[in-house]
């Protein structure tokens, strides 16, 4: 079983520790990380599909990585745990970058999921043959273009999770790239 840090409104620690169960179900806020994966040249990212087993977004296109922070544990540090859980594939502290964070609240059926989400990045070429899926949460992975992922989120995100707040973080960094790599 999960325990989760419980956060207030503002995201300040209370103190408390609950059960994942318990903060779906009372929606009581906590924190969740996003990783996303892309080549060296920032022209590809990897995306993975979750697996139809999921109970939110399943069959979708997703992050490369994420999930929710355990009790005790730092964001950096659950972006790692979590990219090895879900893809098999170890990042280390030095390869991520701290992009930003916001604040999100998913609602579905029994689950009310409110997140304090931190977005991080890496830069790296991954061989998907290299890749260990784990099949309970992860279906497939891909490598996508930055033109094939702007065309979905436009295409009102047609086969993307609807984390809207992710993709505008992704869109912003590719922005600010390419405008730094233009100057």
């Amino acid at each position: 079983m999960e325990y989760f840090d419980v956060l207030n409104e503002k995201g300040s620690f209370t103190g408390e520790v609950k059960s994942r169960e318990e903060c779906h179900s009372k929606g009581l806020w906590h924190r969740a990380v996003v990783l996303f994966v892309l080549s060296t040249d920032n022209s590809k990212i990897l995306l993975q599909q979750r697996s139809n087993n999921k109970k939110l977004w399943p069959g979708l296109w997703d992050i490369t990585s994420g999930g929710h922070v355990l009790k005790g544990e730092l964001g950096w540090e659950a972006v790692l745990r979590e990219t090895k859980e879900e893809i098999g594939i170890d990042i280390s502290k030095n390869e991520i970058e701290f992009i930003g964070s916001t604040i999100s609240e998913n609602i579905k059926d029994d689950i009310i999921n409110r997140h304090f989400n931190e977005y991080y990045i890496a830069h790296k070429d991954i061989d998907i043959k290299d890749i260990t899926l784990d099949k309970e949460e992860v279906q497939d992975i891909k490598w996508f273009t930055k033109e094939e992922i702007h065309k979905l989120i436009n295409d009102n995100y047609n086969s993307l999770t609807e984390k809207v707040d992710c993709w505008q973080y992704l869109l912003k960094y590719f922005d600010i790239m390419d405008k730094r790599s233009n100057s």
